[in-house]
């Protein structure tokens, strides 16, 4: 492609990229939460105008559901590699823990897990979005357990769920691995107490 004597390339200027967008969108989400993001925040990390921003998603919620779907399937913890059904259930979930603390510090700037975040924030439908995630999520765990321990399942995944929720929430207020680390093998330790064999 020919270019102008200020070195820009002649022809149209690249276009907009969705996919782009909600690899953007996720970093922001996740570090600020749903309520602290806006719509211009969004054009301006994109160096976009907002009729390409409304065409692309509709809305600010519109692009957040993208967001959690790219989340759920990139970024989430991986439910069907750690919860084994050839391993102790109890061993399962402790890895669970310990890899949840793993990942809820690994980005300073996003700390905790975004699904659980976007459950508490201040928007109705953005709320309900995100629990949609984590009501998944839990019936994930709620059904590997009941697999083997069905009289144990719903006070066993109501604990990993309380616990998942209490890492990322110390995790966003500056905790550390070391100290998220020791709360998870404490769980673990709890859940291996609780479910025989």
């Amino acid at each position: 492609m020919a270019s102008t004597k200020s070195g820009r390339p002649r022809g149209r200027p690249r276009r907009f990229d969705p996919d782009d967008a909600v690899t953007a969108a996720r970093e922001l989400f996740h570090a600020r939460g749903y309520d602290a993001v806006s719509v211009t925040d969004v054009t301006e990390a994109l160096g976009i105008n907002p009729p390409s921003f409304y065409a692309a998603f509709g809305s600010k919620l519109g692009l957040y559901a993208r967001v959690l779907e790219r989340y759920a399937d990139t970024g989430a913890l991986p439910f069907a590699d750690i919860l084994r059904p050839d391993r102790p259930v109890a061993e399962c979930l402790a890895t669970l823990l310990e890899e949840a603390a793993r990942r809820y510090v690994a980005d300073p700037a996003a700390a905790g897990c975004m699904v659980v975040e976007g459950t508490r924030c201040d928007d109705a439908e953005a709320r309900k979005a995100a629990r949609a995630y984590n009501v998944a999520a839990e019936a994930l765990i709620r059904d590997y357990v009941a697999a083997r321990h069905p009289e144990d399942a719903e006070r066993v995944t109501d604990f990993v769920a309380t616990t998942m929720f209490g890492l990322s929430a110390k995790a966003r207020a500056g905790h550390g691995f070391g100290k998220l680390l020791a709360t998870a093998r404490l769980a673990g330790s709890a859940i291996a107490s609780a479910l025989p064999g």
